[in-house]
């Protein structure tokens, strides 16, 4: 009976994951075309080789880096902010709840076409309060080399912080008022109560958190794909986006699979890293 059960879910990770992932692999050592993908030629580790030889692929985990690290660090950042905020009493709190998710409800596609908007050099919404404030604004940020990853991270940021603090807001529900009223009698202020007792017990939760946008920063392609494809002149080109290129745009399914690789492998380090510290994590008790 319990081989019955687990019957689907084994199916569905064989056919739709675990195969595709195989032929993924296989196709990496390989040259084949979009055009023909029956015909393939094996060439060994040479899609990697070529890949690490050229400037465009090492810029991509490059820019891969700094946006993932930074999605990470400013959304979650801003998450918890906005849950603290939330998690305290004031009036309208149950409106500020549901308003604060609306920007993760969105679909991806609205939101570039907004931001593409907003951007806009001569009657985008950035640049006319830039203008407002003295500055002389009249650049689309899409289409400045260094202001393109900074345009892009806004706009993710904007979308993917409503899920943290919805998460964030959660753990804070689970913290035991009794500790937290012990703490204030003992004369903590907030900080130190927020130091000694609500951090300990949200951060399993923020770890999770951490790893969850991580791997999606990692994965990310239609907000960065629709408002910018990757450029200007590479300045916002991931490895998805190099991926997608390199299997259809110039419909090479090898060099494609072995980008898609190592992609994979990077998300597999960082998912082992996170395991370890959470193993050791668990091990000292929390703390």
């Amino acid at each position: 009976m319990p081989y019955l059960f687990f019957a689907p879910v084994f199916l569905y990770l064989l056919f739709l994951d675990f195969i595709p992932l195989l032929n993924e692999l296989y196709l990496s050592f390989t040259s084949t075309s979009l055009l023909s993908p029956q015909k393939s030629t094996w060439v060994g580790l040479d899609n990697y080789r070529d890949l690490f030889r050229t400037s465009e692929f090492l810029n991509s985990i490059w820019i891969t880096a700094i946006y993932t690290v930074a999605c990470v660090v400013l959304a979650i950042g801003i998450g918890l902010g906005a849950a603290l905020l939330l998690d305290s009493p004031f009036a309208g709190r149950g409106v500020a709840r549901t308003l604060v998710t609306l920007p993760w409800a969105a679909p991806p596609v609205a939101v570039a076409l907004i931001f593409a908007w907003i951007y806009n050099a001569q009657y985008g919404v950035f640049n006319f309060m830039q203008r407002l404030m003295g500055f002389d604004a009249f650049e689309n940020w899409l289409d400045t080399p260094h202001r393109a990853l900074t345009a892009i991270l806004i706009t993710t940021i904007w979308q993917i912080f409503p899920f943290s603090s919805v998460v964030i807001l959660a753990a804070l529900q689970g913290v035991p008022k009794e500790l937290r009223e012990a703490a204030v009698i003992d004369g903590a202020g907030r900080f130190a109560t927020f130091r000694a007792v609500v951090w300990p017990t949200i951060l399993p939760t923020m770890m999770i958190l951490g790893l969850f946008v991580t791997i999606w920063s990692l994965r990310r392609f239609d907000l960065i794909w629709l408002l910018t494809q990757g450029g200007p002149i590479g300045a916002t080109n991931t490895l998805v986006i190099e991926l997608y290129r390199k299997a259809f745009v110039y419909r090479d399914l090898g060099a494609g699979a072995a980008v898609g690789m190592v992609g994979l492998s990077i998300a597999l380090v960082i998912t082992t890293i996170h395991y370890r510290l959470s193993r050791r994590f668990e091990a000292e008790g929390g703390r």
